[in-house]
């Protein structure tokens, strides 16, 4: 027993340095969804409310997506030791990472009594790109997987209580957990056939998280962030609305074929099966690269035979509840993801984890053992993970910063040194949502920005803008004038830029510092500084009038 627990601590100190090494500085740089769950988190530890003004909410406003509540307030507590910076924004999600690494093990040990299969599915939770990627940044998915899985293992124990509060609490971490562990929970009860009479004060628990997320649903907040990723967008409507123009047939044929029915349910099951495509687990991962390295598989290939191996059980002993649990999960995990554009996506269908690692875990047990097979197979997947960990601490950070939003943490640096020199600070919304990136890394007062009498923000297209507080001012690029001192913001507010004037010799009246796209400045004005990205591309330039 005691060289199982040593593996195992072997395996979580392994986790740990996974996902804490160069943690701040790795992904390059905090996007604008981490410095909002941070200044966010910031502003309730400072004063109660939101960056909006409101108390404790149960959903934070933020850009107008209304983030869900659980992993800033868990953020509150890392500021506490670790003040407002990046590490203490992506640590929830790292111990996250590691958590999940801990409730494999345990899941798999209670399912199948077996410690090497335990042990393996845990190593290979650790190290797997998927679950690896998603721990080092600050993802509210991650953290909801934790409390899933956490869930999950104590839901085969007797401790339903805390299964149902740990499952609860997802609902209000991440959206897709919002869809997936209620069918989840009505799958383990069934598997399990538990008596629902015996289990009341747990479901009750759980209702207490699920009925007010009901609630929400029928209202604008609780489907804000959906709506923008939504299958049936108006894009959905003039693909419907095209297709029925193209036929040639009688009335009403050309509504019967072409309609929200078919056209949903086609993109869906598209959907749904793309998430189990060698492609996408295997070889090329997805396509938002702040989810995934590029071109890389979510999973190590040297697994996929492994991977289908475990299947192959699982459906020949599909009777068993612990592999009744495990198909489940899988067939129930993708339904989330499949119901918005950009599937199969990384990050949405994270609730399908760990389940492929422990289906390989489970397909590798299947071959005879020998020791000779264990050390190949180890040092092949030793070679793999220091493949992936090379291209993600070199390549991955110099070639892909930009997705990341790098810059802004320099730009900062800047305003800081100069902020005295200058009147007027005008900054591009190019790179998205710059006013948060200074109120993080500024550190800026909660109530003086919520009070502050120079705040503009508005909704337009059903996202929340900000176009000045303090002396700053957000342009976007095509608002920067080519020739001129004025500009015209989104608002429809005017900033004037005098320029100096040559018989006085003297400052202007409003001296402003322009911090721009490369190339994207007014004639006259004088370039003072260029902040790279990691690959020397130039992502900010500085002027003054």
């Amino acid at each position: 027993m005691l060289k199982q627990i040593k593996y195992l601590l072997l395996i979580v100190f392994l986790a740990a340095i996974l996902r804490l090494m160069n943690l701040s500085s790795n992904p390059p740089a905090l996007n604008w969804d981490e410095v909002s769950h941070g200044y966010n988190a910031y502003s309730v530890l400072k004063t109660g409310s939101d960056e909006w003004g409101k108390l404790l909410p149960t959903i934070f406003q933020a850009y107008g997506d209304y983030k869900l509540p659980v992993y800033i307030y868990l953020t509150t507590l890392s500021q506490l030791l670790l003040g407002l910076t990046s590490i203490a924004v992506r640590l929830p999600s790292a111990l996250a990472g590691i958590t999940t690494v801990i409730f494999t093990y345990l899941l798999v040990k209670k399912l199948f009594n077996k410690e090497k299969l335990a042990l393996l599915s845990a190593f290979l939770v650790a190290i797997e790109p998927w679950s690896l990627f998603l721990s080092r940044g600050a993802f509210e998915a991650n953290l909801s997987l934790a409390l899933i899985i956490a869930g999950v293992y104590l839901f085969t124990t007797k401790n339903k209580l805390l299964s149902f509060l740990l499952l609860g609490l997802s609902l209000w971490t991440y959206n897709s957990a919002r869809v997936f562990v209620p069918l989840l929970l009505a799958s383990l009860i069934a598997i399990y056939r538990i008596n629902s009479k015996k289990i009341i004060l747990p479901i009750l628990l759980f209702m207490v998280f699920f009925l007010p997320m009901v609630y929400q649903l029928f209202h604008t907040v609780g489907v804000a962030r959906y709506g923008k990723v939504a299958i049936l967008d108006e894009g959905g409507i003039n693909k419907i609305l095209d297709i029925r123009s193209k036929m040639n047939l009688p009335t009403p044929m050309p509504r019967l074929i072409s309609n929200k029915i078919t056209y949903f349910s086609a993109f869906f099951v598209k959907n749904y099966f793309s998430h189990f495509s060698p492609k996408f687990l295997f070889f090329k991962g997805g396509t938002n690269y702040q989810f995934n390295i590029p071109n890389r598989g979510l999973i190590y290939l040297i697994n996929l035979p492994f991977f289908v191996l475990g299947l192959i059980y699982l459906i020949r002993n599909y009777k068993e509840k612990n592999c009744q649990l495990i198909l489940f999960w899988l067939i129930l995990s993708p339904i989330a993801s499949s119901l918005t554009r950009e599937a199969p996506h990384t990050l949405r269908s994270i609730v399908m984890l760990p389940m492929p690692m422990i289906i390989t875990a489970l397909g590798f047990s299947l071959i005879k053992e020998k020791k000779w097979i264990t050390a190949g197979y180890m040092f092949v997947l030793t070679l793999f993970l220091g493949s992936y960990l090379d291209v993600y601490f070199n390549n991955y950070t110099v070639n892909y910063s930009w997705s990341w939003q790098y810059g802004y943490r320099e730009v900062v640096s800047y305003i800081k040194e100069n902020y005295e020199k200058y009147d007027k600070i005008i900054i591009t919304k190019k790179y998205g949502e710059p006013h948060e990136f200074l109120l993080f890394y500024l550190k800026y007062d909660p109530s003086k920005y919520a009070n502050d009498v120079n705040l503009i923000r508005f909704n337009q297209s059903d996202w929340y803008w900000v176009d000045r507080f303090d002396k700053f001012y957000f342009v976007n690029d095509w608002e920067v004038p080519k020739t001129g001192n004025d500009f015209v913001l989104e608002s429809g507010s005017t900033v004037h830029c005098s320029p100096a004037s040559p018989s006085q010799g003297g400052p202007s009246t409003d001296h402003c510092l322009l911090i721009t796209s490369p190339d994207n400045y007014p004639n006259g004005w004088k370039k003072l500084e260029t902040i790279n990205f990691v690959d020397g591309k130039p992502a900010f330039e500085m002027y003054a009038n």
